[in-house]
């Protein structure tokens, strides 16, 4: 099992680096944080639940793990600023998933996992932006009840969350499924809090999570050489657009 964990270890720092993104800065505890003077808070949630649900029938689902497209085109968990000099995280947290899932989700210091750092905007700077992480598990309804409300009722939708997202943490033919959602985008440190919380709950054996990560960092070279040739062509259409 160590040299599952180190050799996971090792392919999730490549796909970092070469994704552009760097992995979580250093962790703090609660109160270290909440001591912290000038700087900003943000408290983020991972709701999952178990299904018995089948992809086609025939492929096991077994866990939901929600995540959102946000207004910025990454990847994340709903969640967002708090302040902690007027509310607790908790409150904080529970007042902005009224505001993009559309329901009033109570989070306790039960579903809180750590904090940290985020990372900063480059090699050098010290990020002064402090991220508590939670998780909280639900029923299945309560899940869909979540995905009902976050596309009806949320103020949020379609301003600062384009839409609920499944993690589809399965895997399909020629390696669909969760390598391709890690080759994805996404804000901050939450490809590492969602990795991490993976393995923490048992939602995915280490192998399996290798292997995606494998895939994800084979995939980004495709995605490059599609980036360039998209490129080339929208320069060819601004030239052949600025001629006489």
């Amino acid at each position: 099992m160590q040299v599952i964990y180190w050799l996971l270890i090792n392919v999730y720092t490549r796909f970092s680096v070469i994704s552009g993104v760097q992995m979580a800065s250093g962790q703090l505890s609660r109160e270290e944080a909440l001591a912290c003077s000038g700087c900003r808070h943000a408290c983020h949630v991972m709701l999952y639940a178990d299904t018995t649900s089948k992809l086609f029938g025939r492929t096991p689902i077994r866990h939901i793990v929600l995540m959102q497209m946000r207004f910025d085109g990454l990847l994340g968990f709903p969640g967002g600023l708090v302040n902690p000099a007027e509310e607790s995280l908790e409150a904080g947290l529970s007042r902005e998933l009224l505001e993009e899932l559309g329901l009033e989700i109570p989070i306790t210091e039960e579903d809180y996992v750590e904090t940290c750092y985020a990372p900063a905007l480059s090699w050098t700077a010290k990020s002064k932006l402090i991220l508590h992480f939670y998780v909280k598990k639900m029923e299945e309804e309560q899940i869909r009840e979540v995905e009902r409300a976050a596309a009806s009722t949320a103020v949020d939708h379609g301003l600062e969350v384009m839409g609920m997202v499944r993690v589809p943490l399965f895997r399909t033919n020629h390696d669909g499924g969760l390598s391709f959602f890690l080759s994805h985008s996404f804000i901050g440190n939450a490809r590492s809090q969602l990795i991490n919380s993976l393995l923490r709950l048992h939602l995915i054996s280490p192998q399996n999570l290798a292997k995606a990560l494998r895939k994800s960092l084979r995939m980004h070279a495709t995605t490059r050489e599609d980036l360039r040739a998209a490129l080339a062509f929208a320069e060819r259409s601004t030239a052949a657009g600025a001629q006489p």
